[in-house]
Formats: structure tokens, C-alpha cells, sequence
């Protein structure tokens, strides 16, 4: 190989690395993802990865306002802990009220599919009762109780079977088939 050959090869190589040293992985990051909010170390920060949560989104309703509320066994009683998710639901609703919303009723297994049907369905007509004395428009909401044949969890302790025993709120753009 002549002289020349070795140091055009050699200028090419160094010319290739000074052009990689230029690029930086901290400008093409920026390109591909957005930053980070800051975090402050409030307890009201985004968690990590829901920094971007748009005000009036079903994440938004998920995240900050609850959609699931309990009941004690054999129960469609309202009690406060209940009432004040419905409050925070009925609040967030009236300030979005282009969203529809179902109400999902369900009970534990503590009796007959057909007890466990009805009460769940008495459950979820009790949410929708509550929303609607707190401005949400009736015509905005149904309920449907599911019974027992959606469980969280299948379980027996007292402890567990607690989640099975509650109304879930999703939203909707438009109403449930028929």
C-alpha cells in the first residue's frame, strides 16, 4: 500500500470520528421523547410517566378522581368513604359533560347468583342516584349489575372478598349497545 493510500484512509477515519464526536445522544433524545416535568417532591407531582395526563381525559378520571367505590357485605348502602369518591366523580363529570358514563354493579359470592344479581344491580342504581342528587344529568349514565360473575379476585377471607363488593364508573363516548 502506497504512502497516499495510508493517509487518505487514515484523514477518512479521523474525519468519520471528529463527525461522531459531533453527534450527541442528548440532542437526539430530546428529539424522540419530550422532557420530564419537574419534579418539585410535592405529593400532588405526576407519577412517573403520567406527566402528560390531559385534564378531562378518562386517564384524568382515572388517575386523580377514582372511578371504583365498596360496599359492606349484603349492602347497597352508601357510606362515606363512598360518598366522597362520588362527590370528587360528580364534580370532575359536571366539569366534562360531554362524557356518558356506566356504572358497573358487582357483589361477592355470600349468596344466590340471583340475590347477588339484584343487589348488585341495587348498588349501582344507588351510585347513579347519588351522581345525579350532585348535578350529573341522568340521561348521562346507566347501570348494570353483574353479580358475582365478574370477581376481582376469588378468594374466601373476609379481607379479600371486600374488592369483589363494588360499583366501577367508566366512562363512555357514546351509549352500550343494546
Amino acid at each position: 500500500m502506497s504512502a497516499t493510500t495510508g493517509y487518505a484512509r487514515r484523514l477518512l477515519a479521523a474525519a468519520m470520528l471528529l463527525a461522531l464526536a459531533a453527534c450527541s445522544t442528548t440532542e437526539i433524545a430530546s428529539l424522540e421523547e419530550p422532557a420530564a416535568a419537574p419534579m418539585t417532591g410535592q405529593t400532588n407531582d405526576p407519577a412517573p410517566g403520567f406527566e402528560n395526563v390531559g385534564a378531562g381525559s378518562e386517564e384524568d378520571f382515572i388517575l386523580n378522581v377514582g372511578r371504583r367505590i365498596y360496599f359492606k357485605q349484603d349492602s347497597a348502602a352508601l357510606d362515606s368513604v363512598a360518598m366522597a369518591t362520588l362527590d370528587n366523580q360528580a364534580a370532575w363529570l359536571n366539569r366534562n359533560p360531554t362524557w356518558l358514563l356506566k356504572l358497573q354493579g358487582f357483589a361477592d359470592d355470600s349468596g344466590s347468583a340471583s340475590q347477588m344479581e339484584a343487589l348488585s344491580q341495587k348498588r349501582a342504581d344507588a351510585a347513579m342516584a347519588y351522581l345525579a342528587s350532585k348535578g350529573v344529568d341522568a340521561k348521562r349514565m346507566w347501570a348494570r349489575g353483574y353479580g358475582n360473575e365478574r370477581e376481582v379476585r376469588d378468594c374466601t377471607d373476609r379481607s379479600c372478598r371486600v374488592q369483589n363488593r363494588r360499583v366501577v364508573t367508566n366512562l363512555r363516548t357514546q351509549p352500550d349497545a343494546a
